[in-house]
């Protein structure tokens, strides 16, 4: 049986941030993508709320900090990786406003990639 999987689009500087995450949260990203990719869920993979269609967000902890990567499924027929950041603040588990801005905008670019068809 043939895997479909869904061509990977990183939006901004997202793939140099996760260039620059430690090798093992380096690793569970990428599986984490392969998963979206072909149709499954990372167990890491939650919904982030506050947007409209499916924007998930994979929340990783290493002896380094907090990272994550957010990207969407539900645009077109690709897999955008809208944002990736390590999470400095030690309060809560939301994420900080400046990032949430970021997923928008990109997710806004994303929306905008589809409709004009490239």
């Amino acid at each position: 049986m043939e895997t479909i999987s869904r061509p990977i689009v990183w939006l901004g500087n997202t793939l140099e941030v996760v260039r620059e995450f430690p090798a093992t949260v380096r690793q569970e990203i990428g599986y984490a993508l392969y998963l979206g990719q072909t149709g499954g869920k990372h167990i890491s993979a939650k919904p982030l709320h506050g947007f409209g269609c499916a924007v998930m967000e994979i929340a990783l902890a290493s002896d380094r900090g907090a990272f994550r990567a957010v990207y969407t499924v539900n645009v077109g027929s690709r897999l955008y990786v809208l944002h990736a950041f390590q999470k400095k603040s030690r309060r809560g588990i939301s994420t900080p406003q400046h990032d949430v801005e970021v997923i928008r905008q990109r997710l806004k670019r994303a929306l905008e990639i589809e409709a004009e068809g490239t």
